[in-house]
């Protein structure tokens, strides 16, 4: 062969070598497209395009991670953020979305079943040797679990672990669906603990997840509080009992509000301005306190709300002293102070809920009330985000306002009630949302189908729907006098006896009108114009 058909073959094996790269890089990036935050592709799903971002952006990070067991693959993890110096646990059970678990908040709302930090881990591990083997093996613990699914709706799952006894294999096949993967039926929720009983008889262990038991107690919680409100008030709103709970009868609408915050456990309500949310949420208070335990309340309320809300408490309730209601003020120090108090109710205002996260979190409240609700609207403000760390039993949010103007609004205000309610944001917006063709938002379409997910845990009346519940308005004429200043200026006073301005006593000036008006802060002049067009419940 000669030398220029060897130098020709070595150019063409190095011209196939360079197109093979080329066309394996190629592949990859098809496999791997780099995906807009924004739009998703038009030929990917929206759930796989988020998760798919997730993935992205997991494998982008430069996340700590640190083992914690022996076992290289299928184990737990610690995943630090050094940037926002938080951390999250993560267990990895396989590669597919579902079956693996993170404590961070978008995998326990996002339903994808995955997240950045599960993304990352797995991203880290497939690069080890023998993850290839392991993975193919599948996850085979000798122990059994009890977890939460959360790929499209929470879940609790058994798996069987590979030393379970045939005991335990029997029970198991009677109460979980081998056809749904394990999947423990909600109407049989009761009877897990007499399972969890047989497994332990049995000697075997078995990894009940707190995830999985929160889930089953929360809603065995809630069955048991309607079968005690039951009992209590068998003819509901219209029981009598209901008008002695309070110093002042309740109307029926408020009596129906009051029992369905505590049927919900978490609840919104939403009625229109003057009908009495806040007297509803003390009678609520007072039902949960009286008959489900409840003694530790914590109020957030706008600053200026504060003593009106103590002074509500103090002429409605029965309780009485300066514990029944705490008004949470002062410098740092002092604040200290005010939580060690044995207080039934604390209330505090928006700003001081970051700084005061750590006395609140020692204090525990089992009932937090959220009134104007509507200051955390939006997620991403300081108030908000310390807001949805604060932990409770119970909650109720109040708010004349829950949609205003985006869609969105709502569901930062619903995320306190219950995270899991709206479902995941994306999917609520993409359902929701009608945009045009530059990707702008047009309008909202199907919010008939929000008004009945929210119907468990949001109650909402008009003032036209309870009129004829509401006694006839009182009408009060106050007449307040003007400042020095304001009867200097007064138009009355300078045009006194023009045929375009008739004359007015100095002394006297419609309510609202005139330049006394401009003396009054907006709270002031909005109480008094209340109280003068209206005496409402």
């Amino acid at each position: 062969m000669s030398r220029e058909k060897l130098l020709l073959n070595g150019t063409e094996c190095i011209s196939m070598k360079s197109k093979r790269r080329n066309l394996n890089s190629a592949t990859k990036l098809n496999k791997e497209p780099n995906l807009s935050r924004t739009h998703a592709p038009a030929d990917l799903s929206p759930l796989d395009w988020q998760r798919g971002l997730r993935r992205q952006f997991g494998r982008e990070q430069a996340f700590g991670l640190e083992n914690l067991s022996s076992e290289p693959f299928f184990s737990e993890f610690r995943i630090s953020n050094p940037v926002s110096k938080s951390s999250y646990r993560v267990a990895i059970r396989g590669l597919g979305p579902g079956g693996n678990f993170c404590s961070c908040p978008d995998y326990a709302t996002s339903e994808l079943g995955t997240c950045k930090h599960i993304e990352f881990t797995l991203a880290r591990l497939v690069k080890k040797r023998g993850a290839k083997t392991a993975f193919a093996r599948g996850y085979q613990p000798a122990f059994s679990e009890l977890y939460l699914r959360n790929d499209g709706k929470r879940r609790v799952h058994f798996r069987a672990g590979s030393d379970c006894p045939p005991a335990v294999s029997e029970a198991a096949a009677d109460l979980f669906d081998a056809d749904r993967n394990g999947m423990l039926p909600e109407e049989r929720f009761g009877e897990l603990e007499h399972f969890m009983t047989t497994v332990s008889k049995c000697g075997h262990e078995l990894r009940a997840y707190d995830d999985a038991l929160d889930f089953v107690a929360g809603r065995r919680d809630a069955d048991r509080r309607a079968a005690k409100l039951a009992q209590l008030f068998p003819r509901g709103a219209a029981d009598p009992k209901l008008l002695a709970l309070l110093k002042a009868p309740l109307y029926p609408y408020q009596a129906e509000g009051a029992l369905f915050a505590v049927r919900a456990g978490r609840a919104l309500i939403g009625d229109d301005m003057g009908l009495g949310k806040t007297i509803q949420a003390i009678a609520a208070t007072e039902i949960l306190a009286r008959h489900f335990g409840v003694s530790k309340v914590l109020v957030i309320c706008p600053t200026s709300l504060k003593y009106q809300w103590q002074s509500e408490i103090t002429r409605f309730s029965r309780r009485q002293g300066e514990n029944a209601a705490h008004v949470i003020n002062g410098g740092r120090a002092q604040r200290q102070k005010d939580y060690t108090l044995d207080d039934f109710c604390k209330i505090t205002n928006y700003e001081k809920l970051k700084p005061d996260l750590d006395m609140i979190a020692a204090w525990a409240p089992e009932l937090v009330i959220v009134d104007e609700a509507q200051r955390v609207k939006n997620w991403n403000t300081i108030a908000a985000r310390a807001l949805k760390r604060i932990d409770s039993a119970y909650a109720m949010v109040l708010t004349g306002t829950p949609l205003e103007n985006k869609l969105e609004e709502l569901i930062s205000i619903v995320q306190f009630v219950d995270q899991h309610r709206l479902g995941p944001t994306w999917k609520l917006l993409h359902e929701h949302q009608v945009q045009d063709e530059a990707g702008r938002v047009t309008g909202y379409t199907g919010l008939e189908k929000v008004g009945q997910t929210l119907a468990p845990v949001m109650i909402r009346r008009r003032k036209s729907e309870v009129l004829r519940q509401l006694p006839s308005r009182t009408d009060q004429n106050l007449l307040v006098p003007m400042t020095e200043m304001a009867d200097a200026l007064s138009p009355g006073k300078r045009r006194r006896g023009s045929k375009n301005s008739p004359s007015l006593a100095q002394d006297e000036v419609p309510l609202g009108q005139g330049p006394a008006a401009a003396d009054l802060c907006p709270a002031e002049h909005a109480h008094v114009m209340q109280q003068h067009l209206s005496a409402g419940p």
